[in-house]
């Protein structure tokens, strides 16, 4: 039989999670954002649950020509522009609109030769220090594009860096009031945590929000808020079974290292799922999972293909029960100590990551079933 590992991705979640960033964000278009292959859940597999979206987001010209050839008709977003002037080409081809955030990217427009003028979204660096022109440096760039018979329609765009902590988005939003106020174009500013957290602010909400991490069921400013108090869904879930059960004294060890010392008798089950899996090997002794349901700890150190998980307190727990790492519970009921099953913030969190990264890492021997 196969080995007993599956990630779960839960279409309706997906769309909850996108529904709930359109109630945030009324008055805007929403750029749905699949890059990194959807944040790990593969674009082909999230796709269906998104079509409601306004238009993809996503990083380069595979990923586009893999969103255009699932059907889609609609907007799709370059969102760090061409990287070589050839890449105008397909951009022309696919009629993709993509970012401008440097000199360079304009040089390539000027000498670009196109029947159809390109859409595209000049950026402003209002603080993240990443991408984008210096505010002061904007207008020029601005003025530059609209003077080229290759270039359509310029929208305005930046990216928060602290939309998701204390210091907030004032002084961001000040800046582009400040250098954008009397130029033309849509304007598009949001990630999740903008939505969520700011986008009360008529001027935030702009015209195009681009939610990414929130689409996928976590939280972006956790751990302030929850996913749960977002109202958001976990969409990916990832669960093994246990294949083996040790009965420890007091004073065995457990894994590499011998660094998990039994004080008490104990009941270790281990569990097909390691680092190998694209589980986070620094996950320490106490990072939470969920056996048939019942809240518990992982124990030892993270192997390539195992787990050890304390089910010292689960009598019912044995080999063939159903341990999830993170997401619900597919096979078991969800307890009342556990009515969300297990939090990918949380364990990330216990890594000392962030689940953005947990997702990207799934890895590609764990077989994905996608629920509708």
């Amino acid at each position: 039989m196969p080995r007993p590992i599956q990630a779960t991705l839960d279409s309706n979640a997906l769309r909850h999670n996108l529904a709930q960033i359109k109630a945030s964000t009324p008055d805007a278009l929403v750029w749905a954002v699949v890059k990194a292959n959807a944040y790990g859940h593969g674009i082909e597999r999230v796709f269906d649950a998104l079509r409601s979206a306004d238009g993809f987001a996503l990083l380069d010209l595979a990923e586009a020509e893999r969103v255009r050839q699932l059907g889609w008709r609609g907007p799709i977003l370059l969102l760090e522009g061409a990287f070589e002037t050839r890449d105008l080409e397909m951009c022309s081809r696919l009629n993709l609109w993509h970012v401008v955030h440097s000199e360079a990217q304009i040089d390539m427009l000027a000498v670009h030769k196109t029947h159809q003028p390109h859409r595209v979204f000049l950026k402003m660096n209002t603080g993240m220090n990443r991408l984008g022109f210096a505010p002061q440096a904007f207008r020029a760039a601005w003025t530059r594009l609209n003077a080229l018979p290759q270039v359509d329609e310029i929208s305005l765009m930046s990216h928060f860096s602290d939309a998701d902590g204390d210091k907030g988005i004032g002084a961001a939003m000040t800046l582009f009031h400040q250098f954008t106020h009397d130029l033309s174009g849509e304007r598009s500013l949001c990630n999740s945590a903008a939505c969520l957290r700011h986008a009360k602010a008529l001027a935030v909400r702009a015209d195009w929000v681009r939610p990414g991490i929130a689409l996928y069921g976590s939280s972006p400013d956790f751990p302030q808020h929850s996913a749960q108090d977002w109202g958001l869904k976990p969409v990916m879930s990832l669960n093994a079974d246990i294949v083996a059960v040790q009965h420890l004294q007091a004073g065995d060890t457990v894994g590499y290292g011998s660094s998990f010392v039994a004080d008490r008798a104990m009941r270790i089950g281990v569990v097909s799922c390691g680092y190998a899996d694209g589980y986070p090997r620094i996950a320490p002794t106490g990072t939470p999972v969920c056996v048939d349901g019942h809240p518990s700890r992982t124990v030892g150190r993270v192997s390539m293909d195992m787990i050890t998980v304390d089910i010292t307190d689960l009598p019912h727990a044995n080999v063939g029960s159903e341990v999830t790492l993170w997401g619900m519970p597919q096979k078991s009921k969800v307890s009342a100590q556990s009515p969300y099953g297990v939090a990918i913030d949380e364990v990330a969190q216990a890594a000392g990551t962030v689940g953005y990264e947990l997702m990207c890492a799934l890895a590609a021997r764990v077989p994905v079933v996608v629920k509708d």
